[in-house]
């Protein structure tokens, strides 16, 4: 064929010459293994990448988070619930009538911090469900201070122990006594909220048909206390962490009410500096809650991670086993065959159409008493290696009849071998893929038997995201952190183990070994 008969320019066409000796080439190339091949294509693939990447971050977040976190599940305040995470700033928007208002207002000017965060707030008028007109109020609260004051009866040891702190590091812990018979509105009685409400420590007053608080300032600028009373003349020096109740003496304010025959002390503590008085020692230095806290004041950061690593441990272990048991059980099916083969897929049909639901609900009841973790593994176990006989089973048929088997079947190797050196290798990829495509499988059914109550996981150090997206649900609308970041953990693990099981699959797949984009 000429040149031109290719659509090639002429000086582009050069004859070989005679006189050289023409030989193969040596190649230069190294082999490929089978893993590296595989990761040479899964590579390639950016959004398994991002998704492995992805996984990574929220299994390290679910074994480190537990270990670095100075907060156990088992952690509950009683006073730090519902707070909202720091991540966010710990605000949360409030509204409400004048007397809230002036409740929370109340607490800055005694703890002097700023409850409402920097003192700004909108008003507006409206009416109630009697027509009748009232002043609302919108502003933004600081949820770690607006606990403020709180009674608690301390015994005699610990009440001189707190003393003994708040002078050595000059902190107010205990604040002055308040006398209940002023803490209400006039010509009214006690509302029922101010007997347990510690904050309520000003004077009520109607102005104009509103409540108002009477607060005025001693000469150093502090707010007077207008409803303790004052044991000795006017009021000229502020409240200190000095002053003592002893009985007899010539302090001005009431420090606190010896109850049991002076064995125990009734009085009103800030709470925000007692809470870093008791942790002193536990690295903990201030209330800090990065997700928030729930209904019960655990830490959701805390209980997020060790419920994702329980979910991890759970469902790695359960697909260890069954990709074990799956594969033994399905090799000798499928390289045997013939009555073994029927008589073991008769087995595994009886098995398989017991529904799981049925599965654990009998567990539950016949096993009542022992461990939900020990329930939950044994439910997985009894049905969960079937899928992975199966797809056992269908590669030995399809790689049995291969020529290097009848080969090695000639030179006298053994079934075991033939089975688990030659043929095992080869279907390795399917059941790999398939091992990890089953762990979101475990945690998302995990997640839902422990979300629905049938199974409790919420007890002592042990808890699951199932049970965080429950505790959460009745406060969607009030409080969304509770179960925010549980819902976008399992939304992000869900999702990425889906890319990165498709890009595994295709990593693994045999028809696209040495294939090249």
């Amino acid at each position: 064929m000429k040149p031109s008969e290719l659509n090639m320019p002429k000086e582009k066409f050069e004859f070989a010459s005679s006189n050289e000796n023409l030989h193969d080439k040596e190649l230069v190339t190294k082999p490929v293994s089978y893993f590296k091949d595989a990761w040479n294509r899964f590579k390639k693939n950016k959004a398994s990448i991002a998704a492995t990447i992805v996984i990574g971050i929220l299994a390290l977040y679910a074994i480190i988070a537990p270990i670095i976190s100075p907060y156990s599940v088992a952690y509950k305040d009683a006073y730090y619930t519902f707070t909202e995470p720091m991540i966010f700033g710990g605000n949360r928007q409030k509204k409400g009538n004048e007397a809230t208002f002036l409740s929370d207002y109340a607490i800055s000017l005694e703890t002097n911090r700023d409850v409402i965060v920097k003192g700004k707030y909108d008003s507006y008028i409206t009416e109630d469900a009697y027509k009748k007109k009232i002043r609302m109020y919108e502003y933004k609260i600081d949820t770690y201070y607006s606990v403020g004051v709180v009674y608690m009866t301390l015994p005699a040891e610990k009440y001189q122990a707190i003393q003994e702190y708040q002078d050595a590091n000059n902190v107010q812990i205990i604040y002055p006594w308040t006398d209940m018979s002023k803490n209400k509105i006039q010509f009214g009685e006690i509302p029922p909220q101010i007997e347990t409400d510690g904050n309520i420590w000003y004077q009520l007053k109607m102005s104009n048909g509103k409540p108002v608080a009477d607060v005025t300032y001693d000469t150093n600028g502090k707010p007077v206390y207008t409803d303790v009373y004052a044991l000795y003349g006017s009021i000229e020096d502020g409240y200190t962490s000095k002053m003592r109740y002893e009985g007899e003496g010539n302090y001005q304010y009431a420090y606190a009410t010896p109850v049991q025959n002076g064995n125990a002390y009734k009085v009103r503590i800030d709470y925000y500096n007692y809470y870093r008085y008791i942790h002193a020692d536990e690295r903990i230095d201030k209330p800090f809650f990065l997700f928030g806290t729930t209904n019960s004041g655990q830490d959701i950061f805390t209980c997020l991670a060790s419920g994702a690593r329980f979910s991890f441990f759970l469902a790695i272990s359960v697909a260890t086993v069954n990709m074990i048991v799956g594969a033994i059980y399905g090799a000798i099916e499928g390289y045997y065959g013939g009555k073994i083969d029927i008589i073991m897929e008769r087995i595994v049909e009886i098995l398989n159409a017991v529904p799981f639901m049925i599965v654990i609900t009998l567990l539950k009841y016949n096993m009542e008493g022992t461990s939900q973790v020990l329930i939950l593994f044994i439910a997985f176990f009894l049905t969960g290696w079937i899928g992975m006989a199966g797809r056992t089973r269908m590669q030995f048929y399809r790689f049995k009849n291969q020529e290097y088997v009848l080969a090695a079947r000639t030179l006298g190797a053994s079934d075991f071998r033939i089975m688990f050196k030659h043929i095992f290798p080869n279907s390795l990829g399917t059941l790999i893929t398939s091992s990890v495509l089953v762990i979101p499988g475990m945690i998302f059914s995990e997640t839902s038997l422990s979300y629905l109550g049938i199974i409790n996981l919420n007890s002592g150090n042990l808890t699951s995201v199932g049970t965080l997206l429950a505790n959460g649900q009745p406060y969607l609308v009030t409080y969304p952190h509770i179960i925010l970041f549980p819902s976008i953990y399992i939304c992000l693990l869900m999702l990425s183990f889906n890319l990165f099981g498709n890009g595994l699959r295709d990593a693994f797949n045999p028809s696209l070994r040495g294939a090249e984009d």
